[in-house]
């Protein structure tokens, strides 16, 4: 039993970072009740969180190289802790909003970490095994999200959203500390502190003008983007823009981006409707989505014993087409309408994720040169997040365009509608795209299995 342990360090320090980027969903009516927030603060409690944690994961796993992963993870452990407490303590919404951006710090601090923290501490089957769970841990993260929120918020209060992390930190902290060992790089990578610098610049400019309708910040976020590409053409690149050179990888990468946005990015919207307008408490309202949340779940543990066997192209293309197909079903609701009538179209999103979720990051890894797999690995990772923030950005401008309507029921219901049309037509734009342009074996011996791929592209002196 006791070699397990170094694998519930890492799992609960994964659990705990994912399941923070959808807990706070269902209780932000009660956040916005009790900080006297508006609906763009309620935008960055979400966004902010995830766009840090999308700006630094791949610098800080350049960081661990140098420093050791161990002490990068107890260092993000401590921080997220610190800066969970903060979360539940603002006094106002600013404070909340900027503890919110260094727990992504520490969460990509984590993030970076754990594979090849199961790498150095596992040989053989027992590896395999330790990134099954991981992968489990992944899902139930995601699925746990709302329905955890909601649980804490009906009965401590929106608050215990964050103090929760506290004893899982203090857990980890100790686990790790004992049973997990330090590896790092004897030849690291140099820091790409300019292509750190402006990806950061230009990601957080852009969510910003998307969310405060700032047409200046456009100006700032494509210079620079464009700074970050020209840098990129150095050696020792964060992101080695060869790797764009054929189709496939930048079309995985924009799908990754995409699913967020199209599967989950529209629940604060639909979360205010729930509480604000039909009346649900968080608990009610976090066991809506339980339909998205547990199919989700339960088909990537399906999907990941049968994809080396299976059409990554077919599985990645479908799925994004059921998101597509849920999402413009929950169109449905109108004036009248209750929360039963989105149980259908969120079934068909959780299948469609549940079918993108293992298979995409496997086809990136699978479509670039063998020593870059992690690099594509940490980029999937990285446009996830980032895909994220940009769509709670973007839909809460479509969100706030469709409340036009003096009666409130009718006001929601359209607004909502809209939002699900866009959110439905990027899943649909990824899932042509990938039927177009990804063709699976685009590695010599195809496309190999996740735990193998992830075993290969984590670095070997992990190991020791």
């Amino acid at each position: 039993m006791r070699k397990w342990l170094p694998l519930v360090a890492i799992c609960a320090g994964t659990f705990m970072l994912l399941v923070d980027v959808t807990i706070v969903t269902v209780a932000l009516p009660d956040m916005a009740r009790g900080l006297n927030a508006s609906l763009a603060d309620l935008q960055w409690v979400l966004s902010l969180y995830a766009l840090v944690l999308a700006s630094l994961v791949l610098t800080a796993g350049s960081i661990a190289d140098r420093l050791g992963r161990r002490a990068v993870y107890l260092g993000g452990l401590v921080v997220f802790a610190v800066a969970s407490l903060v979360c539940g303590l603002s006094p106002n919404v600013g404070l909340l909003i900027a503890a919110r951006g260094l727990q992504g710090l520490a969460a990509a601090a984590m993030f970076a970490t754990t594979l090849a923290l199961i790498t150095s501490s596992y040989e053989g089957r027992d590896r395999g095994i330790a990134f099954g769970v991981w992968a489990a841990v992944n899902g139930a993260a995601s699925a746990a999200g709302p329905l955890l929120g909601g649980l804490l918020t009906d009965s401590f209060g929106w608050r215990w959203i964050f103090f929760v992390n506290l004893p899982v930190t203090a857990v980890a902290l100790v686990l790790t500390a004992l049973a997990v060992p330090e590896s790092r790089d004897p030849q690291p990578r140099r820091l790409d502190l300019a292509g750190m610098a402006s990806f950061t610049v230009g990601s957080a400019a852009l969510v910003y003008a998307l969310i405060n309708e700032s047409s200046w910040l456009f100006v700032v976020a494509a210079a620079a983007l464009a700074v970050f590409v020209f840098v990129e053409r150095r050696p020792n690149a964060m992101l080695d823009l060869s790797l764009f050179r054929t189709a496939a990888f930048p079309t995985l990468l924009v799908t990754a981006a995409l699913l967020p946005a199209a599967a989950w990015a529209y629940w604060i919207y639909q979360t205010l409707w729930l509480q604000s307008v039909l009346g649900l408490s968080p608990i009610e309202a976090g066991l809506v989505f339980l339909p998205v949340s547990l199919t989700t779940f339960v088909l990537s543990i399906v999907v990941g014993r049968v994809m080396h066997r299976t059409s990554a192209r077919l599985l990645i293309g479908s799925g994004m087409l059921f998101i597509a197909a849920g999402v413009l079903a929950q169109t449905v609701i109108d004036a009248g309408s209750g929360w039963a009538a989105l149980l259908p179209g969120l079934f068909l999103v959780g299948v469609g994720a549940g079918l993108v979720l293992g298979p995409l990051s496997a086809a990136a890894m699978a479509a670039v040169p063998g020593p870059r797999a992690g690099m594509a690995a940490g980029a999937v990772n990285t446009f996830r997040q980032l895909g994220y923030a940009l769509g709670v950005a973007v839909l809460g401008q479509v969100f706030r365009s469709g409340l036009d309507s003096d009666d409130l029921h009718r006001a929601y219901a359209n607004a909502l509608d809209r939002t699900f049309v866009v959110a439905a037509s990027f899943a649909v734009f990824a899932g042509v795209a990938v039927f177009l342009f990804v063709r699976d074996g685009q590695r010599r011996g195809g496309l190999v299995p996740v735990r193998r791929m992830v075993s290969r592209w984590v670095s070997p002196t992990a190991r020791s």
